[in-house]
């Protein structure tokens, strides 16, 4: 599973270097190199806007993901917002390898929504990984402060 938070920089070109401990889990727990990266889902901010960042798929997660959202039945979604997240998630898919050292390149339209620019972050997320830019993690993780659910008895069953 992923774990852990990694900062790491992106130059111009989108090159980035995946930290090796997801290289690791891409390959020791789900069987592949191969991933797939794409928009995260949007977060809703205290002040009305909203933050992403990217998501990044085991190969077979992202093929079972992708599955679902074909067949779109039992999933509580209207089509137009089942349309909708096909549109901000399948659609600018990408399927990404790192190369022998590790690095990565994130494509130009991926790093434009995801506001990444210089600093950034890999956050494990268990059976994903995320990729934020360092100021929009702030906020994110501000939120998420606001979003927690303290005293949740679901929580406690957790021993959280």
């Amino acid at each position: 599973m992923f774990r852990g938070n990694f900062e790491t920089s992106i130059d111009a070109k989108g090159r980035t270097s995946l930290p090796a401990k997801f290289r690791e889990v891409l390959v020791d727990s789900f069987g592949d190199e191969r991933f797939f990266m794409t928009n995260s889902n949007p977060v809703r901010l205290g002040d009305g806007g909203y933050s992403s960042g990217l998501v990044i798929y085991p190969y077979n997660e992202w093929l079972a993901l992708e599955e679902k959202l074909k067949v779109g039945t039992g999933l509580g979604l209207s089509s137009a917002e089942l349309a909708s997240v096909k549109r901000r998630i399948v659609a600018p898919a990408v399927e990404c390898v790192a190369d022998k050292l590790g690095r990565i390149l994130v494509p130009p339209h991926l790093r434009k929504s995801a506001c990444l620019e210089r600093e950034i972050l890999f956050v494990g997320m268990l059976n994903k990984a995320e990729i934020w830019s360092q100021a929009e993690w702030e906020k994110v993780f501000r939120q998420d402060i606001e979003n927690f659910p303290i005293d949740s008895p679901v929580l406690a069953e957790l021993g959280l």
